[in-house]
């Protein structure tokens, strides 16, 4: 088990297939992770059913939801989805629910005119009904009349969102358990989130981080310039609490991402566990000091080049 307080785990990537979630997490749960969090992203597998199996083959491993659109179900299914998942491991599921990918939601014809009232309102209520009340509710985005779960949670786990922008942080601080972060998760990031989120008590905060361990730093850098270029000309909302923000566009802007690959370790160190195995072990201490009580490492998302991060995951889960 891992001798800090936060729990640490692995990330199930969205383009792994979907036999291969028992293994990875019979891993895990045999080797001394803490958690598995599972990724459902439009067009690729389901986050439920995949926290389900993964729940079913293990033992003590606590499995997340990262997460599921707001309006892709209706918020009775949804709440009908986590009673069942806190039935098959009671006290070891974690769910969270966001907006999902805007243009995802068109696809599906399901896009809100205001994704922050749809995920206030289905939030609420499966809140509402997790708790085994009656719910009767007429919303703009969720409608129920005389809806009552007939199995509801002896102790309905805390509802995660995971969100990205101020408005949707101070959501999740005023109506939710806590918050999922996507990565990069850094701790300048964590602590701006908190902040947004009116820094509420017993708030709980998961964050994914994306991990690429190599025998050489040069390595490691050179193989994730890419990701985090991609993500500053995506323009994430993750980046500018970073301490050194102007500079790393600038550095882009400049040299694209054979320039990221030369940035300082620090600033490496800061973005991700990216390096050397002790270097993804202080990047895990300091996001723990900024607040998160659940870290998730996210391996590389092609099989091939991930799923031997898995036996990194181990080594830091038992440091």
């Amino acid at each position: 088990m891992t001798q800090t307080s936060a729990a640490l785990g692995m990330c199930f990537p969205r383009t792994y297939p979907a036999a291969l979630v028992t293994d990875v997490a019979r891993r895990l749960d045999a080797g001394g992770a803490d958690e598995l969090w599972l990724i459902e992203d439009c067009f690729y597998t389901s986050g439920p059913s995949l926290v389900a199996a993964a729940l079913t083959a293990t033992e003590r491993l606590t499995c997340g939801l990262g997460i599921v659109p707001a309006v892709a179900r209706t918020a009775a299914i949804t709440a009908m989805e986590f009673a069942t998942l806190t039935a098959l491991g009671p006290g070891r599921f974690l769910p969270g629910i966001g907006h999902g990918v805007q243009a995802w939601m068109g696809q599906m014809g399901v896009r809100p005119k205001s994704p922050l009232t749809a995920l206030d309102e289905v939030t609420t209520a499966v809140t509402r009904l997790l708790a085994g009340e009656n719910v009767t509710m007429q919303g703009q985005y969720v409608v129920l009349d005389d809806v009552q779960l007939d199995a509801p949670p002896v102790m309905p786990p805390p509802i995660l969102l995971g969100v990205q922008g101020p408005k949707s942080l101070a959501l999740a601080g005023r109506i939710a358990g806590g918050v999922v972060l996507a990565e990069p998760a850094s701790p300048s990031y964590i602590r701006a989130a908190i902040e947004h989120a009116g820094a509420p008590e017993n708030f709980e905060v998961a964050v994914f981080s994306a991990l690429c361990v190599r025998n050489d730093r040069k390595s490691a850098y050179e193989w994730t310039a890419p990701w985090l270029a991609g993500l500053i000309e995506a323009k994430s909302p993750a980046l500018p609490p970073l301490p050194f923000f102007d500079d790393l566009v600038k550095l882009h802007g400049e040299k694209g991402a054979d320039g990221l690959a030369t940035m300082p370790q620090d600033w490496w160190q800061e973005i991700g566990p990216i390096g050397t195995l002790d270097d993804a072990a202080e990047h895990i201490a300091a996001v723990e000091a900024a607040g998160a009580q659940h870290i998730a490492l996210f391996p590389d998302p092609d099989v091939e080049h991930g799923l031997p991060q898995l036996d990194y995951v181990l080594e830091l889960a038992n440091r």
